[in-house]
């Protein structure tokens, strides 16, 4: 933060179909259901998002918890701290950096700190699809996913998090670029994105622009947002996002 009285800037830019927003620029919120902890609103329907994210430190000792909501399903991956995680139908174990789990809708999730816990949490609203069943909840580590070659440059690697099957709505997925490497075109699709950038720095092209980006900022791209990356820096870039994906589009 600058002095109180100095002119302030800021590397945000929120735009119709993209949102760049450093953390610094966040003031902090409550929940009812996490009363202890300090929450970011990342993004909500507010913004344009068609789904909402959530940053939460939880203090050491406290818990939160997401009641069970018709139709919302919740994905959450742990950046640090330790503690335990719990849904309504049964599911309990330790948690630690790297630790992910998409719990299905209808279902409660409950956490609680050993240590001080970071939290990333998407929550949506489940797309059925005619003839195809629902997922049972999927839990595991990072660590444990397999780094893919990307587009044929071992530069680029991708750990999908969540299966690429039809019974999924969604992708949360984690891109690795060495530095002076990145996606080699512009992508435009209908899918939206929200990306936590985890290490690293590089450039985001959004809309029409490149934008510099660097560990703890969010980016939200909405639908048919032109959109690159190019990492910078003197350690790889990594990024957590999430798509919708598997679903025809509702007209």
């Amino acid at each position: 933060m600058r002095s109180v009285n100095q002119l302030v800037h800021t590397r945000t830019r929120v735009g119709r179909r993209h949102a760049l927003m450093p953390l610094e620029g966040y003031p902090p919120s409550r929940l009812p259901t996490w009363p202890d902890a300090q929450v970011k609103v990342l993004a909500s329907p507010a913004l344009g998002a068609q789904f909402v994210q959530y940053l939460i430190d939880l203090p050491t000792g406290k818990r939160g918890s997401f009641a069970a909501e018709a139709g919302l399903e919740t994905f959450f991956h742990v950046l640090s701290g330790s503690g335990q995680f719990q849904d309504g139908a049964g599911k309990k174990m330790a948690i630690a950096p790297g630790h992910f789990g998409l719990t299905p809708p209808d279902t409660s999730t409950t956490f609680i700190a050993a240590d001080a816990l970071r939290l990333l949490v998407l929550r949506k609203r489940y797309e059925s699809a005619p003839g195809v069943a629902l997922f049972r909840g999927i839990y595991g580590n990072e660590a444990d996913v397999p780094k893919q070659v990307w587009a044929e440059n071992p530069h680029s690697l991708l750990q999908t998090l969540i299966p690429d099957e039809l019974t999924f709505d969604m992708a949360m997925n984690i891109f690795t670029f060495d530095p002076g490497f990145g996606l080699p075109v512009v992508e435009t699709h209908v899918m939206e994105h929200g990306l936590f950038f985890l290490q690293g720095k590089g450039l985001y092209y959004l809309e029409d622009r490149w934008m510099e980006v660097e560990a703890d900022d969010f980016i939200w791209m909405g639908p048919y947002c032109p959109q690159s990356f190019y990492a910078t820096g003197p350690a790889p870039a990594r990024y957590l996002y999430y798509k919708n994906v598997n679903r025809d589009v509702a007209i």
